[in-house]
């Protein structure tokens, strides 16, 4: 491989911190429309979030109370929170300025432009009367670069090490959601709320951008088996888990001493081929997840001790 370990990782981190960005304002404008949706007396609240984003410790560190005001700034602006979208941008920002002789030079503009936006816009100490708005300009914004750099650069290895980067995150962040808000957004489904059941699966959708995909690909009505089918299993929808993995496995092909890695692959493909996601409760579920993530993080170790 010709290219520098050093400038391999960056344009690796800058695929990753783009997509965080991207998937943190996407769930926090999708548990807020949720929050509208259902009956006050359902307490679903915002620590599902802190859970998916694996920042819950953090998060009590520095507050005192959860609730919208504190979790949506903590994620969306906190300084200290290495995972709030403000970060991820600084550190993408960081990442597209010391690689700027490998990406199109209108992408660098667009990076450092979206990271100033969401700065003076974000920033502000917990006023969230433009919130939804803002966080879908970081979405179109991110969605824009990403376009810009499959449009106008080339194609090469660099381009494979930005969308490992992506999927690799993608990837952890579709099981992330499934696991979190299958466990904890209606935990105990009697009678009373059983309705609102839809609207869970609902949301999981789209927090992953699934919603009109999973309607036009499954025609059917949303139901825990299918969706879960969907988001693990389908190979032709982005965030799907398998599309994801196998967007790796083709970027790979690519680059030399990658047997490794694509074993680490095989041994994820193995466990999806085997899931009995129909019979698949709670707990198991859980289990089926946490063993899935683990996959997902030797993938990640393989290619940095690889290619890093």
């Amino acid at each position: 491989m010709s290219m520098l370990s050093r400038v391999a990782s960056n344009i690796y981190w800058l695929g990753r911190y783009l997509e965080r960005a991207e998937n943190t304002a996407r769930i926090i404008n999708v548990n807020t429309n949720l929050l509208l949706d259902l009956p006050k007396y359902i307490k679903l609240g915002w620590q599902p979030l802190l859970e998916i984003t694996s920042t819950s410790d953090s998060f009590k560190a520095m507050y005192t109370e959860v609730n919208e005001l504190n979790v949506s700034y903590f994620l969306m602006a906190e300084p200290n929170n290495p995972s709030s979208i403000l970060s991820s941008l600084m550190a993408a920002r960081e990442n597209a300025r010391t690689i700027r002789e490998i990406i199109p030079r209108e992408v660098w503009e667009q990076i450092n432009s979206l990271y100033l936006v969401a700065k003076e816009q974000l920033s502000q100490p917990k006023n969230n009367r433009h919130r939804y708005d803002n966080l879908n300009k970081i979405i179109q914004s991110n969605q824009a670069i990403t376009g810009t750099l499959a449009g106008s650069m080339t194609h090469d290895e660099g381009y494979d090490f930005l969308r490992m980067g992506r999927n690799i995150e993608r990837a952890d962040m579709t099981t992330r959601i499934i696991d979190v808000r299958t466990a904890t957004l209606l935990p105990n489904v009697d009678q009373d709320i059983a309705p609102f059941e839809t609207i869970q699966w609902m949301s999981v959708l789209k927090s992953l951008t699934g919603y009109q995909m999973y309607r036009r690909q499954m025609r059917l009505r949303i139901n825990r088996k299918d969706v879960l089918s969907f988001l693990l299993l389908d190979e032709k929808f982005p965030r799907a888990l398998k599309h994801t993995l196998k967007q790796v496995e083709y970027c790979l092909s690519d680059l030399p001493n990658s047997e490794q890695i694509t074993h680490e692959l095989s041994q994820l493909y193995e466990e999806l081929a085997h899931a009995q996601l129909k019979t698949l409760k709670q707990e198991s579920l859980h289990e089926f997840i946490d063993d899935l993530q683990l996959g997902i993080h030797s993938v990640h170790d393989a290619l940095s001790r690889q290619y890093f």
